[in-house]
């Protein structure tokens, strides 16, 4: 059953390529996500009319997916090309919604976002065929398809300079362990991308056997929440939630910093934080305006950090992914890192091997655990190591999760070892709040290299110099 349905998407990918419209795999995803959206919408539908009687869907009869998608035989060639083009977008473009008709909303904001790219109407109808052979209803299918749909996903990052938006699964997944939200607290996420940390608190809540009926559903709904200001994502988002089974997805179509933190009020404060926020970015102009006058950087990271302990209810808890950059640094840098150790009890780090987003970034990165309220007094250090005989994390041998079982079972029963160290809150502010703590316990190994491979790296920045020099030489010219 799984063959087939990732031979679907195989074959879904190989017609697209035919299509001269679609020019990389980022505008093959976009075009597929909105199309997998139309579907799994009108499934829902389907599923929602036979609960409810006076339900009538947002989409205009005409337009829904059973209407003019599910037949094989159905309208192709140029009539489906001008029907995509010039009814389907513009209406669901301008679709009215009322602030009461979440769902209509949502279509509306996905259409906005993205666009149909292909030019041939016979390679579109073979593709929604082909998308027709998907059965969403069935759990089996619909299981496997969000397994798939983390594949495409995970595809999408080496398309181009979309690899923010995913992180890898491992890490979602043992954060939203050990952070632990429940069914009745408000777990966000400011910057959900393609909702990862999302799904991951799902799977959790329903694990935890918290889940006891419909209302509990609509509950969980209700108190998922997550923001993202890039509309591939949050389409692709959206769509996540829906296949798992989430009616009308919390994601909100916006920048979380274009909000004055000043405007945060205890009524917008949730309980946890899961989030691994934009890195190395510069914040679009004037976004660091909405941040009190001390704290103002044009570092997307460290303006996260000022939002999430807004947003933290006392007593809240978060888990997030930070790179080394903003551990360290002086000015701004240093006051956003005082707040946190003086709003927050930073209890523990994990310093990440620099390849675990790999190839997409090579920044070191660490996984914060803090809870709002109480000020820190000591922060743990534990350095996760890879694998035994591996050198990186790669593409093809990402992080995985069971390798956090030896911190999962440290967690709860902290001692010093070789990985794990604690420095006490006076040494970090005598420190200048520098979080860059490397690991007592580690002799650094001095690589001692040999003879030819120095000739390597030589000969290799000797290439380099070349190729730059032509490169200048031929713009003088």
């Amino acid at each position: 059953m799984s063959h087939n349905i990732s031979a679907i998407i195989k074959s879904i990918q190989n017609l697209m390529r035919g299509d001269k419209g679609l020019n990389g795999d980022a505008q093959r995803i976009e075009q597929l996500g909105w199309m997998i959206f139309l579907k799994i919408f009108d499934d829902k539908d389907i599923e929602i009319e036979l609960l409810e009687d006076n339900y009538i869907s947002p989409i205009p009869s005409e337009l829904q997916w059973r209407n003019w998608a599910s037949n094989d035989e159905g309208i192709t060639g140029d009539a489906l090309l001008d029907f995509i083009d010039n009814k389907l977008f513009p209406t669901l473009k301008n679709l009215p919604t009322a602030a009461t008709n979440k769902r209509a909303l949502l279509v509306k904001e996905v259409f906005e976002g993205n666009n149909n790219y292909m030019k041939s109407g016979t390679i579109i109808r073979q593709v929604i065929n082909k998308i027709n052979e998907v059965d969403f209803n069935s759990s089996e299918d619909r299981h496997l398809f969000g397994d798939i749909y983390e594949t495409i996903l995970k595809e999408l990052q080496s398309a181009g300079n979309s690899g923010e938006f995913y992180t890898p699964r491992a890490i979602t997944q043992f954060i939203t362990e050990m952070v632990d939200p429940k069914l009745h607290e408000v777990t966000m996420d400011p910057a959900c991308g393609t909702g990862g940390f999302l799904v991951n608190t799902i799977e959790h809540i329903i694990k935890s056997g918290e889940l006891k009926n419909t209302d509990d559903r609509i509950t969980m709904q209700k108190n998922i929440k997550g923001m993202e200001l890039k509309p591939l994502p949050h389409m692709l988002a959206l769509t996540n939630l829906i296949l798992h089974d989430i009616e009308v997805p919390n994601i909100v179509y916006d920048d979380a910093l274009s909000r004055e933190i000043s405007s945060i009020t205890s009524k917008d404060r949730v309980d946890c934080i899961l989030a691994n926020p934009p890195f190395g970015g510069n914040v679009s102009d004037g976004m660091e305006m909405n941040f009190p006058m001390n704290y103002r950087t044009k570092e997307s990271a460290d303006l996260f950090l000022i939002l999430m302990i807004a947003f933290l209810k006392d007593s809240g808890r978060a888990g997030i992914v930070l790179p080394d950059g903003s551990l360290t640094g002086d000015g701004v840098k240093q006051r956003i890192r005082e707040k946190l150790l003086t709003d927050c009890n930073l209890h523990t780090i994990v310093r990440l091997p620099n390849s675990v987003f790999q190839p997409y970034a090579s920044v070191a990165t660490n996984l914060l655990f803090f809870t709002k309220g109480t000020p820190t007094k000591e922060i743990w250090y534990y350095e996760h190591k890879l694998p035994e005989g591996q050198k990186a994390y790669s593409k093809t041998k990402p992080i995985k999760l069971e390798e956090f079982e030896p911190l999962k079972v440290w967690w709860n029963n902290r001692e010093e070892n070789e990985q794990a160290w604690k420095v006490g809150i006076e040494t970090i502010k005598a420190n200048g709040y520098n979080l860059d703590i490397k690991n007592p316990h580690k002799e650094e190994v001095e690589h001692t290299y040999s003879s030819s491979e120095l000739l390597e790296m030589l000969s290799s920045s000797f290439a380099k110099s070349n190729t730059l020099l032509e490169k200048l030489k031929s713009e003088l010219s």
